[in-house]
């Protein structure tokens, strides 16, 4: 993933509040480098407290889960997860 990666029109709806108990903090939609458009991502707060994106996923008929975005490379999720979290004006650890 490039250094030069951005992420813009970044999109926030609040989860309900029972969620929000339970972690999921809310859903994004945003762009990466202008020509992806990205929904259905949801915010979480793990236990520890993080602040970390969850990529949207569907679940076959063998009952396989299967990524609909899948990441070039094991920095790709990270480098994403810091340019939306930078865009909300929020830091991923507490």
């Amino acid at each position: 993933m490039s250094s030069r990666t951005w992420v813009s029109n970044v999109a926030f709806k609040p989860a309900p509040r029972p969620a929000v108990r339970r972690g999921l903090l809310g859903w994004l939609a945003f762009d990466v480098d202008g020509t992806w458009h990205v929904d259905g991502v949801a915010l979480r707060r793990t236990r520890s407290g993080r602040l970390a994106l969850s990529f949207p996923s569907r679940t076959d008929r063998h009952g396989l889960e299967r990524a609909l975005l899948r990441p070039t490379c094991d920095r790709a999720p990270r480098v994403i997860e810091r340019l939306v979290l930078d865009e909300l004006g929020l830091e991923a650890t507490r």
